[in-house]
């Protein structure tokens, strides 16, 4: 029998308290009666603690850690970050955008990404970004035109794949060959030497970005290899390079994975760049966040089928996309912890989409009964983010937990705010 208790760790920023789940000092369950379900609750202190320990493990060193936003966007989120020093690594104008809403320093933004339009390349000049990661030939050159255009001079690295496996899913592998990200390790000093040509090009760092959710150090290590090899060499072709980007990619705990301390993380890389004076940037996402949230979703039905038991909930996968996406795994909780008597049966735990695809786990063993609340966890990252309207569904809440007050960061959406942009066609007039 699985209790509830057990499916806790340290990894988690939630405990039992008389029988009763927890965030910091807030009981869930009384979030989830003001603001209801779904709704999605994160934990400013696991967030601060994520960060400061990142930092602090990497001291004396000079780094920047530039959040990735991707993870997470939500202004009060991006707010802590910018207030604790970060900077950000986005993909897109919005995200920049964003950005700035929440008082981040856009000299400490890094502007990743394949496929930049020309108007996201000008927006981002022209609010002083600290550096585009190129990917590609093509984009140094556009890049170069724009900002002379603007009479500015433009700060770049380039992302190198230097294919290498990052042992991880293969939707969110991003330094192989086969993968669209980057400049192939074999051309990297060549987009050098074009980019010390280009007039309005400055040339100020390397970057490599291999995966996310990576539980292993030797793919790290090998990457940062790959690339001090290529800023050794630059060093040839008097091209001296200021920073070193890593990425981003540590993996976190969602069921049992042996993960990697951040220490033993920074001690490698540091052993690497013994005796380098190179600043060290990096762009964790899902570290700084994903265990920081929980997504809370109340059993409207159980269901039993021969052979099958069903356990159906408010949330789907218009909420939380990744075991659709992905088959992820995310730990799944009562918020009223079991009883010894209380033996617990295998349920899938659905959501209400018209899709078979519409699951948020499989095959788990969990004592439920209908309208108890489940709290999904290690749902800080790729949760909301990646959220979507499907089946004409309204975003979830969003809630913000502080020691011992919690506070809405996020209203629910309305079916007015749904169909606020769309137009009524007179074509049938």
């Amino acid at each position: 029998m699985l209790k509830s208790s057990q499916s806790l760790s340290s990894a988690f920023p939630v405990c039992y308290q008389n029988g009763k789940l927890t965030m910091e000092e807030i009981d869930l369950a009384k979030v989830a009666q003001e603001i209801e379900t779904p709704c999605y609750i994160y934990s400013k202190r696991y967030i601060v603690d994520a960060y400061t320990s990142f930092k602090k493990a990497f001291e004396p060193h000079n780094i920047q850690i530039c959040y990735a936003v991707k993870a997470n966007s939500n202004l009060t989120v991006l707010g802590i970050f910018a207030q604790l020093g970060a900077g950000f690594d986005i993909v897109s104008e919005g995200e920049l955008f964003r950005v700035l809403k929440a008082g981040g320093d856009p000299a400490k933004v890094v502007f990743s990404g394949v496929g930049k339009t020309e108007k996201e390349i000008r927006f981002a000049l022209e609010k002083g970004v600290g550096c585009f990661n190129i990917e590609s030939e093509n984009e140094l050159y556009k890049i170069d035109k724009i900002a002379g255009e603007l009479n500015k001079n433009a700060s770049i690295s380039f992302r190198i794949n230097p294919n290498i496996d990052a042992h991880t899913h293969e939707k969110i592998s991003t330094g192989l060959k086969e993968n669209k990200f980057g400049i192939a390790f074999e051309r990297a000093i060549h987009m050098y030497l074009e980019a010390s040509k280009c007039t309005n090009i400055k040339i100020k760092g390397i970057d490599c970005h291999i995966g996310s959710q990576i539980t292993q150090l030797s793919p790290f290590i090998d990457s940062l290899k790959r690339l001090l090899a290529i800023v050794d060499e630059l060093k040839h072709h008097n091209i001296h390079l200021e920073h070193i980007d890593i990425g981003g990619g540590l993996g976190i705990t969602y069921n049992d994975e042996k993960t990697i301390s951040v220490n033993d993380y920074a001690q490698k890389l540091l052993e690497n760049m013994k005796g380098r004076t190179e600043k060290l940037m990096f762009e964790p996402g899902r570290f700084l966040v994903g265990n920081s949230g929980v997504l809370l979703s109340t059993v409207e039905f159980l269901k039993h089928h021969e052979g099958k038991n069903f356990c159906i909930v408010d949330a789907a996968m218009n909420d939380l996309m990744r075991p659709a996406l992905y088959d992820a795994y995310h730990k799944i909780i009562n918020l009223v912890e079991t009883k010894e008597n209380e033996e617990p049966k295998v349920y899938d735990i659905v959501g209400p989409i018209c899709e078979t695809g519409d699951f948020l786990a499989k095959d788990r063993e969990i004592y439920v009964q209908e309208q108890d609340i489940l709290a999904i966890l290690s749902a800080g990252a790729y949760g909301m983010s990646m959220s979507s309207n499907y089946n004409t569904r309204v975003k979830a809440a969003e809630v913000l937990v502080d020691g011992s007050n919690y506070s809405l960061i996020r209203k629910r959406e309305t079916y007015e705010d749904l169909i606020r942009h769309e137009l009524t066609s007179n074509l049938h007039n």
